[in-house]
Parts: structure tokens; C-alpha cells; sequence
């Protein structure tokens, strides 16, 4: 029974995935003024966007970065209910080399240059290369320095989840809105401003912001999961 029903699903899958690539005609030719063209122009014209990338990835696929929004939760959260009965109390981590006090200077030094630059990556995403996923890493990585330099650092799991929560359910307000008063989820309903100034792009730099501190919550709460783990 199991082996019919991998191989209907397989089935269905070969099917479309023959429609996909059999279906376009590959050596036609075809008008240069697709997609791709569509993007770019549409990205200065009406968005008011300097970096292409976000546009597409925010506001013309913005359903797609929703659900890959979801599916880093989800995997986060199923990673932390795993691990969530061997975790620690504070203080009671086992660390076997102790960062050295040049080690644990350092990295209370640049903490605050890692948190600062993190930010300024999701918050000009739609400037330059970077954004929410990208600024939302660089902060974790912070917190993972200060983890393993000193034993008895502590972050609060209530805070990272009132933040992750908070960013999530304004990343689906705000595609709402757009829903509301644009016509399309995630529709770009403000003002977009002057192309290449820091209040330009519409919802696109709200958004991204929004995706930074969901990435960075939640990516640290798992980090700190991880590190506090029984062997």
C-alpha cells in the first residue's frame, strides 16, 4: 500500500513537471519585453526602489517571502520543541574552553557594531544589497558571540517571542492593507517617496524591517536552544 501511494505521488509529480518544461516554447522567439524587463523598469519607475532584488522579493513576490517567513518559523519551532526538554537553566551550561579575557573583551566590544550593522542591513535592503533575512543573521550572529564567550549570558525566550510574534503578525497586517487598499496582498499602498532616499520604496522597507526582527529572534531563541542542550 505504501508503495502505490509513493508512486502515484510520484507520478503526479513527473506529470506536472513534464507540463512545466514541455509546455514553453524554448526556441520560439519570443518578445524581449518580458518579466524580466517588467522588474526593472516598474521597480524605478513606480516603486521608487534602487535595489531590483528587494522589489521582486518583497512586493511583487511578497506571497513568497511570507511563506518562507513561515517555513523558517515552523522549522525553528519544530527544532526547539525537540530540544526544549534537555535545555538548561542559565548558569548550568557545560563549557569545556571558557572564553580567554581577550576573547570575552573583544566580543563585548563589537556586539554593539554587529547589532548596529545588522540593522542597517535590513533597514537599507531597499538601497543596497541585503535586507530582512541577511540584517536578521548578522544580529543573530551577535548573540552567538556572546554565548560562547560568556558562560552565564542569558536572553530572555519571552522577549525573542513577543518579537518574532509581534514582527510576523504585522508582516500579514501590512499585506492586508495592501489587500484593502491596493487590490492585491502585499500591494505597495504608500507613498514611495524619492528614488535612492532612505523613506523611499513604499511598504517595501517596512516589510523587510518587519522580516529582520522576525530572522533575528528567531534564529537567536534557536541558537541559545542548541548551545543550552544536554549531552
Amino acid at each position: 500500500m505504501k508503495k502505490a501511494i509513493v508512486i502515484f505521488f510520484l507520478a503526479v509529480f513527473g506529470y506536472f513537471m513534464a507540463i512545466t518544461f514541455l509546455s514553453p516554447e524554448f526556441e520560439a522567439d519570443r518578445n524581449r519585453n518580458g518579466v524580466k524587463d517588467f522588474y526593472l523598469e516598474k521597480t524605478v519607475s513606480d516603486l521608487k526602489t534602487a535595489n531590483t532584488v528587494t522589489a521582486i522579493v518583497v512586493n511583487f513576490r511578497g506571497f513568497d517571502t511570507l511563506g518562507e517567513v513561515t517555513v523558517l518559523f515552523l522549522a525553528a519551532t519544530a527544532l526547539g520543541s525537540i530540544l526544549f526538554k534537555k535545555r538548561h537553566h542559565i548558569g548550568e551550561r557545560t563549557v569545556l574552553y571558557p572564553a580567554s579575557t581577550i576573547v570575552g573583551s573583544g566580543a563585548k566590544l563589537i556586539f554593539p557594531a554587529i547589532i548596529l550593522l545588522g540593522a542597517y542591513v535590513f533597514i537599507h535592503g531597499h538601497l543596497t544589497p541585503g535586507g530582512g533575512f541577511q540584517g536578521g543573521t548578522i544580529i543573530a550572529t551577535g548573540f552567538l558571540l556572546m554565548l560562547i564567550s560568556y558562560r552565564n549570558f542569558s536572553i530572555s525566550h519571552n522577549i525573542l517571542s513577543v518579537i518574532e510574534s509581534l514582527a510576523g503578525i504585522l508582516f500579514v497586517v501590512f499585506g492586508f492593507m495592501g489587500l484593502i487598499y491596493g487590490g492585491s496582498f502585499l500591494e505597495n499602498f504608500m507613498g514611495t517617496g524619492i528614488l535612492n532616499d532612505l523613506f523611499s520604496g513604499g511598504v517595501i522597507p517596512v516589510i523587510y524591517i518587519l522580516v529582520g526582527f522576525k530572522v533575528a529572534a528567531e534564529l537567536t531563541g534557536l541558537i541559545y536552544t542548541i548551545l543550552h542542550e544536554k549531552g
